[in-house]
């Protein structure tokens, strides 16, 4: 089983104010169904309020200059196409096409 990253930037959801509340129900049950098909690890939103740093190894810190932001589901499926079918029916859920990128295996995490 490989971990899956499933995301969108925020630019990419142009909604209106109307149109809103259903693509919030129409996510959720996305997140729902992937839940109930035992693939779902996390999901969430970007806090953008809030600055990213870039944390040093003496604890120092500095402005991040990388851009990240939107929203990221995290899956745990057998396959890429699974993979794929899920980034579909979240996009579907999101009404905004979703990034897929796969994590790379590590034994010791």
């Amino acid at each position: 089983m490989d971990h899956y990253l499933i995301s969108f930037p925020s630019a990419t959801m142009r909604l209106t104010d109307e149109e809103f509340p259903e693509v919030v129900r129409t996510s959720h049950e996305a997140i729902e169904e992937a839940k109930a098909a035992g693939v779902y690890v996390f999901a969430g939103g970007l806090d953008e309020s809030t600055a990213p740093v870039l944390v040093h190894p003496d604890g120092t810190q500095e402005p991040s200059s990388n851009r990240l932001d939107g929203g990221f589901c995290v899956v745990r499926v057998a396959s890429r196409e699974e993979a794929e079918h899920w980034a579909a029916r979240i996009a579907a859920g999101c009404r905004t096409p979703q990034e897929l990128r796969m994590f790379m295996y590590d034994p010791a995490s």
